[in-house]
């Protein structure tokens, strides 16, 4: 086992909440057809490949998308989305401007009745730190994903069902896959 730790993340594919504009956060949503055909591309990068743990957010597009594109993952509430409180099941074109411009920003926004970014790295950082040494599959979210390559410097939203990989130990972004 290698002394370096190597993250692929998939981000889940698209889901109803996503096809309808609706903020989904910690919200229990299905995948689309379009959102299973984004797991199956997800599915090509990652067969042949080996890895020391596979993980999924414990939300259900994140854990049918693990199925779809690798197997039965371990689920974690840890690597779930940031959770909008409030805002849960509205429409984001309702955020307002200064709610939109501080999550654009992705620095200082705080959901009302959710978390905060502090709040999330916090959790995501906590998983990603108890890993051990190796290649780890992590089935999550664009906040979550986001949050990660922010970390190296190199902030990235990524669309539905692809899939990014991060030298974790060398703090570099070393693919990014997208259907």
């Amino acid at each position: 086992m290698s002394s370096s730790l190597e993250l692929w993340l998939v981000r889940h594919g698209q889901t109803t909440a996503n096809a309808g504009g609706i903020i989904s956060g910690w919200l229990d949503v299905p995948l689309t057809d379009l959102g299973e055909a984004q797991a199956r591309f997800a599915a090509r990068h990652l067969a042949g490949l080996d890895f020391d743990g596979v993980w999924s957010s414990d939300l259900a597009r994140a854990l049918a998308t693990a199925r779809l594109a690798w197997g039965e993952p371990a689920a974690d509430q840890r690597i779930r989305e940031l959770h909008f409180g409030e805002l849960e099941g509205r429409h984001w074109g309702d955020l307002g401007a200064d709610l939109e411009s501080a999550l654009l920003e992705f620095k200082r926004f705080r959901a009302p009745g959710g978390e905060d970014l502090s709040e999330l790295r916090e959790r995501v950082l906590g998983f990603a730190g108890g890993l051990v040494p190796g290649r780890h599959l992590i089935f999550t979210h664009g906040g979550v994903i986001r949050l990660l390559t922010s970390d190296l410097g190199q902030d990235r939203f990524l669309q539905n069902g692809a899939v990014a990989v991060l030298d974790w130990t060398g703090r570099r972004l070393l693919h990014v896959f997208e259907p």
